[in-house]
């Protein structure tokens, strides 16, 4: 019978999507701050979606170069945090399914996903991929959400109507 962890904080493996944003990256240093102290391992992973009108392993330069910055940038600040990272790029028909592939096949016993602020049809929105995860890993999934911005004030604020 397999044990079930129970205290996310003691995650020995994490996974982070990265994207690019600010919000990926403070999910990254999330993970790394949690990885420092208890020496967990931490893989970050940007996926390329490739339009089903491309073959799967059509050569996209400019998106393999804009992942290979991403990583880059991924693996300076995981390592002023003293955390080793391995990061990958893949490309893929839906970055969702391959977050949860990639999480099950390095053991991962959280996913790690930044979020930006963001309203569409005037409702708050976790997004397709976030949504997708949620529903579906079978592990730990955090969801830090960057802080709003001015123009993004949310409705209903306190002391506001």
């Amino acid at each position: 019978m397999a044990v079930v962890m129970t205290d996310p904080l003691q995650a020995k493996t994490f996974l982070v999507p990265l994207d690019g944003t600010d919000a990926a990256y403070g999910a990254l240093i999330a993970a790394c701050g949690v990885a420092r102290k208890t020496r967990a391992t931490v893989h970050a992973l940007y996926v390329i979606e490739v339009p089903r009108s491309l073959p799967i392993e059509a050569d996209m330069v400019a998106e393999g170069q804009r992942g290979e910055e991403v990583l880059e940038h991924a693996e300076k600040l995981a390592a002023a945090l003293d955390v080793r990272l391995e990061a990958e790029l893949l490309q893929a028909r839906q970055e969702a399914h391959v977050i949860l592939d990639e999480a099950a096949e390095r053991g991962a016993d959280a996913i790690v996903i930044g979020l930006q602020y963001r309203r569409s049809y005037g409702r708050y929105e976790l997004g397709k991929v976030a949504t997708y995860v949620l529903e579906r890993a079978p592990g730990f999934v955090w969801l830090i959400r960057y802080p709003v911005t001015d123009g993004e004030a949310p409705p209903n604020r306190p002391g506001q109507r």
